[in-house]
């Protein structure tokens, strides 16, 4: 059985046991998240919402948090002696999904 959810503005398909990496959620390491913006729940019978599922809910252990690797964010106009350097570490937060509440 898989779901997919809504979360930090981006659509996951996700299964049970699946560890994802997501936007940044504010729960404490070891809490039990539940999310509950899920569009569509597959397997044996496909069940799709418009646009969401009354009544489903993936509920999934925050593991750990933390930031990706680094990225570069250079700028440069050719000729205009203009260059900006910028870095960014997106934080992230890793889930377990537990169960698909269908």
């Amino acid at each position: 059985m898989y779901a997919i959810i809504e979360t930090g503005g981006k659509q996951i398909k996700v299964q049970e046991g699946q560890e994802i990496y997501i936007e940044k959620l504010d729960a404490a390491e070891g809490e039990v998240v539940s999310f509950d913006k899920v569009l569509m729940v597959g397997g044996d019978d496909l069940k799709v919402g418009t646009p969401l599922l009354e009544g489903a809910t993936v509920t999934g252990k925050v593991e750990k948090h933390g930031r990706d690797k680094k990225i570069i964010v250079y700028k440069m106009k050719a000729k205009k002696n203009y260059r900006r350097k910028q870095g960014h570490r997106q934080p992230y937060t890793k889930v377990v999904i537990e169960k698909i509440n269908a």
